[in-house]
């Protein structure tokens, strides 16, 4: 079954893909491989996780304001999430897609949905389950 939330676009586009959500913050520099998108930091509960082609939930970012690059650089590579949900966007992951031109809408808690889930981020408008059904 479809479900929508609206957000506040921070970058406007339009992507899709499988949420891989995360109830913690993530860093983009030091906490992914550059080199292969995974998540590396230790104890995270992406650790191990590929991020190209997938729509990151996550609270917000941290760490370095290189994290910023380190987004731009993951999808110059080919590497980086199709989109970005965050309950809070801060300013780094908002640089950072910007810069990328990562779709990023913000007032989305990781809680509404699930890492797999299907999501189609188009603006503000993010639907769950957008591959089920008529008109996917």
């Amino acid at each position: 079954m479809k479900r929508e939330l609206n957000g506040r676009v921070i970058r406007s586009g339009r992507a899709s893909g499988d949420a891989l959500v995360s109830t913690e913050p993530i860093s983009f520099y030091g906490g992914v491989d550059l080199d292969t998108g995974r998540v590396v930091e230790r104890g995270h509960p992406l650790e191990g996780e590929l991020l190209a082609g997938r729509v990151l939930v996550i609270p917000r970012g941290k760490g370095s304001t290189v994290g910023s690059w380190a987004i731009l650089r993951l999808q110059r590579r080919g590497l980086g999430p199709a989109a970005i949900l965050c309950e809070r966007c801060e300013t780094i992951v908002a640089v950072g897609t910007i810069l990328a031109e990562i779709p990023c809408v913000d007032g989305i808690r990781p809680g509404d949905m699930e890492t797999g889930e299907r999501v189609l981020v188009d603006g503000p408008l993010v639907v769950l389950g957008a591959g089920e059904g008529r008109g996917a």
